[in-house]
């Protein structure tokens, strides 16, 4: 059997299906498994032996574009899906885009989420066959779901299984990283996708200090590149300056991740790459759920504002009344000491 993935991005979300790719290679272990997914997003996916066809598109590629150039462009991307005749595709994105992908790629039977459970239910139309699932259950378990309907395979209730694979050049970052810092280290990670995501970079550093002053450990503050400005006012507001800037590569951090004695930061890709990595994970959410996105490990501990009503079905990228995220850095620090079974 040939089967095709479609999770197109970002990595949070790649990192949540993870755990099907798992489950579809231990019950068909003679199936070739095709991933589609977003150029930007593949360095999670790179290298990873359960994957017999990494197919990376460009999407981002076609924007601004007349159509005399996207027709070309979008042709050879279709013809890389073409040669590999799959016969089941399953489509874990429930965007337009990524029933188009999963339509295209001639797939005999295509696979997704009811209407009710699709970001773009309209996609529904581009599907063979639709799965239902509970709305409130966490999107690793609708992804399970997913899968186990569609290929009558069985998949685990707990206990999940995140296939990343690195490499040498990816542990010997991590440990660049842990020499300079030294090995008792939290890892804080100030960055997330949305504005309204962001608990305020200046409250990491007061909890920096804590983490040192109570628990002798140094903070190492993750971000991206283009990130450096939100890790540098996280110093700023250090008193201690016990803290260490770094801007690892995914697998880097992944690496890193599995070393650390805590993590903390919010609904974004490192904190699902920290939490797939085994680290003690401390979520900050705001206007998304954890019970959806969070950690599927119950010690894992989110903290969150339940003394309001607006975050109820929220997921806003912008707000005008962002109360949220206004969090102190004590109850971020009582609920790692409480992770951490100091408390």
């Amino acid at each position: 059997m040939k089967i095709l993935i479609v999770k197109l991005s970002s990595i949070g979300d790649i990192v949540h299906t993870l755990p099907v790719l798992a489950a579809i290679r231990a019950n068909l272990p003679n199936a070739q498994i095709g991933w589609a997914v977003e150029r930007r997003s593949a360095e999670i996916l790179r290298g990873n032996s359960l994957i017999d066809n990494l197919i990376e598109i460009n999407t981002r590629s076609l924007r601004g574009k007349l159509i005399e150039e996207i027709l070309p462009e979008t042709s050879r991307q279709w013809r890389e899906f073409r040669r590999f005749e799959f016969d089941v595709a399953l489509d874990f994105q429930g965007l337009l885009k990524s029933a188009t992908i999963a339509k295209f790629s001639r797939a005999k039977r295509r696979y997704g989420f009811s209407s009710r459970n699709l970001r773009e239910p309209s996609s529904r139309f581009l599907l063979d066959e639709t799965v239902e699932v509970e709305l409130k259950t966490h999107i690793i378990r609708k992804n399970l779901e997913l899968a186990a309907k569609a290929l009558k395979i069985s998949v685990p209730d707990k206990d999940y299984e995140f296939p990343i694979y690195t490499d040498k050049s990816h542990r010997i970052e991590a440990e660049k990283i842990i020499a300079e810092a030294g090995e008792n280290f939290a890892i804080l990670n100030p960055a997330g996708g949305w504005v309204t995501k962001l608990w305020h970079a200046g409250k990491f550093g007061e909890l920096a200090d804590r983490l040192w002053e109570k628990n002798n450990l140094v903070s190492i503050v993750t971000t991206a590149p283009n990130e450096g400005e939100l890790a540098e006012e996280v110093r700023r507001n250090s008193k201690s300056g016990v803290i260490f800037l770094a801007q690892p590569s995914l697998k880097g951090f992944y690496e890193l991740a599995k070393r650390a004695k805590i993590y903390v930061g919010g609904d974004t890709g490192p904190t699902h790459l920290a939490i797939a990595a085994g680290a003690p994970t401390i979520g900050i959410f705001g206007p998304t759920e954890w019970q959806r996105n969070g950690s599927p490990n119950p010690q894992d501990i989110c903290v969150e504002r339940t003394d309001i009503a607006c975050r109820i079905d929220c997921h806003r990228r912008t707000c005008g009344n962002w109360i949220c995220m206004d969090i102190t850095p004590e109850t971020v620090f009582n609920a790692v000491q409480k992770r951490l079974g100091k408390i």
